[in-house]
């Protein structure tokens, strides 16, 4: 219910004997599935209030999968700002510095959303293992391991700009393909200003639509 936004950040959760009747399952059930919900970050309890859920928090970077369900709109699009800024320069370094074996995380990360053309799922992760070998091919581990730190978050992202990307009228997934190909060749062939060009292009594509349903 939180996911699909029938509760939104700020909104208090029924008593545990009301949730336990609508979903109807035992109390304690209830109980234990708020711990979760309240480890994950996804709700707080107030004293004395009741149990609501949270605010969408930058800070939340280390519950990076349950902060990326409650972002909204605009905090996508913040992110997708983060990635720009980030994966921009990571393509250069990894022009610079990448290996055969990080062409070889890549070429396989490729072949699979090849072949994932029409399996949603597996698209993503393809997507977003492409986008680790780039870090990973930088030799940087303090921007590996911030990649790392974000990357539920970003997935999610990926996981929400690629759908959105997917019915939009200009895009197909295709396009994607083309973008990371094209973003592998340069750097395969160790054109930094390449890399950087290409990359920047495509987070711009994915940003354009991503622009087109916020504002729709």
């Amino acid at each position: 219910m939180i996911q699909t936004g029938q509760l939104k950040p700020g909104d208090k959760l029924d008593s545990v004997q009301q949730l336990a009747e609508n979903f109807q399952v035992g109390r304690a059930a209830i109980r234990e599935a708020l711990t979760a919900l309240r480890a994950m970050g996804l709700i707080e309890m107030k004293q004395g209030e009741g149990t609501y859920v949270r605010e969408f928090d930058p800070a939340m970077l280390s519950f990076p999968i349950s902060a990326a369900v409650l972002m909204n709109k605009e905090d996508v699009a913040h992110l997708l700002e983060v990635r720009k800024l980030l994966e921009v320069g990571a393509a250069g370094v990894a022009a610079k510095r990448r290996t055969d074996e990080d062409l070889r995380a890549m070429q396989s990360a490729l072949t699979q959303m090849r072949e994932a053309i029409g399996d949603e799922e597996l698209g993503e992760k393809a997507d977003f293992l492409f986008h680790m070998a780039i870090a990973s091919a930088t030799k940087n581990p303090l921007l590996v391991s911030l990649m790392n730190n974000v990357s539920g978050m970003m997935m999610e992202t990926m996981r929400e700009t690629r759908r959105i990307w997917l019915f939009a009228k200009q895009a197909t997934t295709e396009q994607l393909l083309e973008d990371h190909i094209a973003i592998f060749e340069a750097i395969r062939e160790q054109n930094a200003e390449l890399a950087q060009e290409r990359m920047k292009d495509h987070l711009e594509h994915v940003e354009k639509v991503l622009s087109d349903y916020i504002s729709s």
